[in-house]
């Protein structure tokens, strides 16, 4: 197991920094090795806030896009489409992920454990909805897309610039 600073320096680690002969303007790779971890941060910003809007209209019990009634949509799709037990407690178990498991990974606190649950969550949705969701009509694209990006950060981990750099162990 490879110890905290050696995780880091990997991590840190740019995909440029060995490309530079490959580059087309190799100017460009100190650029690209600066704004990397930059660039990562405002992922997993973007892909926390992006998933919190779908956890705050379940909280407040306001409507969201077509769904008037998120928490009872999410409740019934879990027993209905899921056919799994306990319905109503994973539908708050999905508000709970999708409102403090995403404040988590957008500010990059217990990264991996929330982004790994994100992953699990998304792709559930995918084939719950796969018998019904067209690729482009209702979106089938976006919770694919969306349980990339969370296996992507679950893979990750939070980077440079989140609440895990001051965790004293990373998960």
């Amino acid at each position: 197991m490879a110890s905290r600073n050696e995780a880091s320096a990997i991590h840190e680690q740019s995909p440029f920094s060995n490309d530079r002969d490959r580059l087309l303007i190799p100017a460009l790779g100190s650029f690209y090795h600066r704004a990397d971890p930059l660039a990562y941060a405002l992922l997993r910003i973007a892909f926390g806030l992006v998933i919190l809007t779908h956890g705050i209209p379940k909280v407040l019990g306001e409507s969201h896009g077509s769904m008037g009634d998120p928490m009872a949509g999410a409740t019934n799709m879990i027993a209905n489409v899921l056919n799994l037990p306990f319905a109503p407690q994973l539908a708050v178990a999905a508000m709970l992920l999708e409102t403090v498991g995403a404040i988590a990974v957008a500010t990059g606190f217990v990264t991996r454990f929330f982004a790994a649950a994100l992953t699990v969550e998304m792709v559930v949705i995918c084939f719950a909805h796969a018998p019904t969701f067209a690729w482009i009509d209702r979106g089938f694209e976006y919770p694919l897309i969306l349980a990339f990006l969370a296996l992507y950060i679950a893979i990750m981990g939070g980077g440079r610039y989140s609440l895990d750099r001051w965790l004293p162990r990373a998960l």
